[in-house]
């Protein structure tokens, strides 16, 4: 297929999350309309009072205590998790690769459960599980570098393989803890997390997530030629004086850093590495330089989307975020299999 201009993209794309913004505002048990969310913003923006502090009226409730602070944590954990995806997948080298794929997914999901069914830290406060999940998909993350230096020389394979070893020990551990825990309540609440949310989503915590997340996204963005050089393998990277073993390490330790905010925030959300850069790359190419920021604004896109549709769709519920990332993606990733010509590095 003809490949579209990437600048053209980035346009049509931001044009299309400004409107899903404003949507996603007006958007929910209470409607509103544009003008009381244009006056809204701007009294919330150009007022002395702080926009947390109460009695300011139930739409400045609704759009700066409720659904704003949504919104913005939707946004920036897709295109955390779009771009998390793209380097994982350059990193290891493998079509298949999202930003879990190297046991921080399953580092994060029995650092939930240690603090759900065994109380560990519980001393952090209110936010302890997301905290003893951050915890351990980064302590994963070292794991694996750690124990992929043994031996031989680390590559992308022994990372890969590494990081499916110590998955697999994670979820076992995590299941075993679950099986013998008895506890109703702590089900439902490991459940709920492991599937993502953000109904928790507070000022307080925006104001660390979003600056780290868009400075991770902003590094890989200047890393775009070395990441195009890790489709290209460690053979042809040496002939150029490129040793690409050092930044592999540095890039999933970033990765992880990132990821593990994102987790601490809103819980566990799958698909979103792993079929937007795919998406990208049918229409741009494979060029990181292009890849990385369409692969943010589509993530936020895709994930702002989600969140409305989950908290619409069945009147006084509302679903986890990843069950309808999912049932929106998977039938999307067949129908571009299916129809479009492509593979891996771009190649028609």
């Amino acid at each position: 297929m003809n490949k579209i201009r990437p600048y053209i993209l980035m346009v049509v794309l931001v044009v299309i999350f400004i409107i899903e913004f404003f949507l996603s505002l007006s958007i929910g048990s209470v409607h509103l309309g544009i003008k009381h969310i244009y006056n809204t913003l701007y009294n919330g923006i150009f007022s002395n009072v702080p926009i947390i502090a109460p009695s300011q009226g139930p739409f400045h409730d609704i759009v700066w205590l409720l659904r704003l602070p949504r919104i913005l944590l939707a946004a920036i954990a897709g295109a955390g998790l779009a771009v998390g995806g793209a380097v994982m997948q350059a990193i290891v080298k493998n079509p298949l690769a999202d930003p879990y794929v190297l046991g921080i997914s399953s580092g994060a999901s029995l650092g939930a459960v240690a603090a759900i069914f065994l109380g560990f830290g519980a001393s952090f406060g209110a936010n302890f599980i997301g905290i003893c999940s951050f915890i351990g998909a980064f302590g994963i993350s070292l794991l694996v570098l750690i124990i992929s230096q043994i031996g031989k020389k680390s590559d992308s394979i022994k990372l890969l393989l590494t990081g499916m070893a110590l998955n697999m020990a994670c979820a076992a551990i995590a299941s075993f803890i679950i099986y013998f825990a008895n506890d109703k309540e702590g089900m439902q609440t490991i459940v709920f997390w492991l599937m993502g949310s953000f109904s928790g989503a507070q000022w307080n915590e925006l104001h660390i997530i979003i600056p780290i997340v868009f400075l991770g996204i902003m590094f890989f963005w200047t890393q775009h030629r070395i990441l195009d050089m890790m489709l290209l393998g460690d053979k042809t990277a040496v002939t150029l004086g490129i040793n690409l073993r050092k930044y592999r390490q540095l890039y999933l330790l970033i990765s992880a850093f990132i990821i593990g905010f994102i987790v601490y925030a809103c819980g566990m959300i799958g698909f979103v590495g792993l079929i937007v850069p795919h998406v990208i790359r049918i229409f741009i190419g494979t060029c990181h330089r292009y890849l990385i920021p369409l692969a943010a604004i589509t993530g936020a896109i895709l994930l702002v989307m989600a969140d409305v549709l989950c908290r619409i769709i069945i009147n006084d519920t509302e679903i986890p975020v990843g069950i309808i990332v999912s049932l929106i993606g998977a039938p999307g990733f067949v129908y571009l299999i299916v129809k479009k010509s492509y593979s891996f590095g771009g190649e028609e």
